[in-house]
């Protein structure tokens, strides 16, 4: 497995896969998710970066980051490839695109996500995520929001 950094020829698998999940675990795409995928390249060149781990040129996982201030980044569209074998993948993208925020300026990390959602939960949990409780999560699926303060 390598872990690579958003090349246009992976652009429609992370559309596809996140599309997969989104739609088998709450039925349909919301307005936030049409905007991110019809705006990836523009938030390259906003300063967010997408990860990937292909395995030859099978993508397994992919996992965005993208900043809303300076020093705060949304780590964001955690997916994978679910006709795949992909231990550590999720992992694997999710950690670099932590570490990609953090080269750029963020002192701190935000993830709006939903709480069926174990395994991405695990991966949050386990990389020292907090849980943060919002009035407002900005997705109909969302109900629950992690963020990590760096040092």
């Amino acid at each position: 497995m390598e872990i690579v950094q958003y090349d246009p020829k992976y652009r429609d698998a992370f559309i596809e896969y996140n599309t997969d999940w989104i739609e088998e675990y709450f039925g349909h795409l919301e307005e936030e998710d049409y905007e991110t995928f019809a705006h990836i390249d523009e938030e390259i060149r906003n300063g967010g970066m997408i990860y990937f781990a292909i395995e030859g040129d099978t993508v397994l996982a992919a996992c965005m980051t993208k900043p809303m201030s300076p020093t705060t980044w949304e780590i964001c569209k955690l997916c994978s490839n679910k006709h795949r074998e992909h231990s550590g993948s999720g992992s694997a993208v999710f950690a670099a695109a932590m570490q990609w925020a953090e080269d750029h300026g963020a002192k701190r990390l935000f993830i709006i996500t939903n709480s069926q959602l174990k395994p991405a939960i695990h991966i949050y949990e386990k990389y020292g995520f907090k849980e943060l409780k919002l009035g407002d999560y900005g997705y109909e699926r969302g109900d629950i929001a992690y963020e990590k303060i760096l040092s």
